[in-house]
């Protein structure tokens, strides 16, 4: 073995450590949202608005630094996870109410087997799902158009919200696809935590149309 292919392995290995120290770093932030979800419970209901507000914000934040080259860091990320987790309770809540328990557990269980199933095919088959971003803002513009519509027009029951539904799940598919896709080749060390943010994003967002799907569907 020449020292060119030795050194083609070596960061091979790197690409690697890399790309599973974001999986591990990800596994951390869904527990640390799992924490803010159960310490919901004991918010007043007259904060989840304003919760929700500075979680936007936050979103924004991310955006701007991101676009500036710049990277956020861990604790950013761990606080926003703790605090979309409060803001996720009384949905949890009212599925719950609705389904019982077992309707969010099954929502996170198919949610967790769709995301490792989409992973391991984005990691593995080595495709380059690149293309699928333009496809993937635009229809995230059209299920936020729909969801704009729902509230004027008195909910997502109905034929509007399991469209709302099966479109969410199929665009954060595709979000996990194109995002591992990107990921997998490596990344910076002080770039993780900004992927770490967008896995979550797209795993939260999947687990929100996936409990609103089987919620349609034991109704």
């Amino acid at each position: 073995m020449d020292f060119q292919q030795q050194q083609t392995l070596g960061m091979e290995r790197e690409y690697n450590g890399s790309f599973h120290k974001l999986l591990r770093m990800f596994t951390l932030t869904i527990l640390v949202s799992f924490i803010g979800t159960l310490a919901g419970m004991f918010v007043p209901p007259a904060l989840f608005m304003p919760l929700v507000v500075v979680e936007f914000i936050m979103i924004i934040s991310a955006f701007v630094i991101r676009r500036r080259k710049k990277a956020i860091g861990y604790p950013f990320v761990f606080s926003f996870a703790f605090l979309s987790g409060i803001t996720l309770y009384p949905t949890v809540a009212y599925y719950s109410t609705q389904g019982g328990f077992s309707l969010v557990n099954t929502a996170f269980l198919v949610t967790a087997a769709m995301f490792a199933g989409l992973t391991a095919y984005a990691y593995y088959s080595k495709r380059d799902f690149s293309f699928l971003g333009g496809f993937l803002v635009m229809g995230l513009i059209t299920l936020i158009g729909f969801s704009v519509v729902g509230l004027f027009t008195g909910g997502f029951g109905g034929s509007l919200g399991l469209a709302i539904a099966i479109g969410g799940t199929l665009i954060f598919s595709g979000y996990i696809l194109y995002d591992i896709s990107h990921y997998r080749q490596g990344l910076e060390e002080e770039m993780i935590p900004t992927a770490v943010l967008n896995l979550y994003l797209d795993f939260i967002n999947l687990f929100l149309y996936v409990l609103r799907l089987l919620g349609f569907s034991r109704d």
